[in-house]
């Protein structure tokens, strides 16, 4: 079920053996109630891979996000990204959220381009950027309208815009597209492959979809339930540049959509069985 990462048409195959891009070492999180959301949690992201992570709800699979972003702090272990060490939100990273983020009162050219104001680039530049990566996201024309006036689809676009115009090193993506519908979903899991055929990033990409973590990722993380651990991690053996059609049709998606699932089955139900005996 797993391939070998370096053999040829791998995903990870042109990375050769550089250090990694992220290293997460013996990572623990614990909130102030005491919930152990992560726990002695290990894993390395290659430079230019898309490492998709799955698991039950509430194994911290969005607080690993946030910590490796430097918007939330470990409890214990470290986190770097580069060879350096996160204590703070690293200019090279970029979070694409669920719930869009976007400023309603800002126009869709001035929200793709706030981070870029806010990292000091002249209004000219930044106003180029800007309108190179909404045309990327295939939203041109719509420059001027307002949040309200785009679909939940579009409104993602212009999320995923706003963190390339940044241009990092480091994408993090957290249930990108679980906020719109099925067919929405799957035109934008394939804009963000085509996107990253030609802009490539180090992207790390947190999904409860067990579909779409094969379908985007060169490797898939389980993690147990709560705490969360690194379980397993599948080498996914369908090359680049990837199609989605191609990816369905293949008899070993199945295979691997059956490990995956049977591999978080176990942990989903005792995560449900928990939750419902609490009172």
């Amino acid at each position: 079920m797993t391939t070998d990462p370096h053999a040829e048409g791998s995903g990870v195959a042109s990375r050769g053996r550089r250090p990694p891009m992220i290293s997460v070492r013996k990572a623990t999180k614990v909130f102030a109630n005491d919930v152990v959301a992560f726990e002695d949690l290990s894993l390395e992201v290659a430079h230019e891979e898309i490492l998709c992570i799955v698991g039950p709800s509430g194994c911290g699979k969005t607080t690993l996000l946030r910590c490796i972003g430097g918007l939330t702090s470990l409890t214990g272990g470290s986190i770097q990204i580069g060879g350096d060490e996160v204590d703070r939100p690293p200019r090279n990273v970029a979070i694409v959220f669920q719930h869009f983020g976007l400023f309603p009162w800002m126009t869709v050219e001035a929200n793709v381009a706030y981070g870029l104001k806010v990292g000091g680039v002249k209004r000219q530049e930044r106003l180029e950027r800007a309108r190179r990566y909404i045309e990327l996201v295939g939203l041109e024309g719509f420059e001027d309208r307002y949040p309200y006036q785009l679909s939940g689809g579009m409104q993602q676009r212009v999320g995923l815009a706003r963190a390339l115009a940044v241009e990092p090193e480091v994408l993090l993506m957290d249930e990108p597209f679980a906020s719109v519908d099925a067919q929405t979903r799957e035109l934008l899991q394939e804009q963000l492959l085509q996107i990253w055929e030609t802009h490539r990033r180090t992207m790390v990409f947190v999904t409860h979809s067990i579909e779409e973590a094969i379908l985007m990722g060169d490797r898939v993380a389980v993690l147990s339930t709560r705490p969360g651990q690194v379980k397993e991690i599948i080498e996914i053996p369908f090359g680049r540049p990837r199609k989605i059609s191609a990816v369905f049709q293949d008899p070993r998606f199945g295979s691997l959509r059956n490990h995956v699932w049977q591999t978080l089955r176990a942990y989903a139900s005792a995560e449900l069985a928990r939750t419902e005996s609490e009172p």
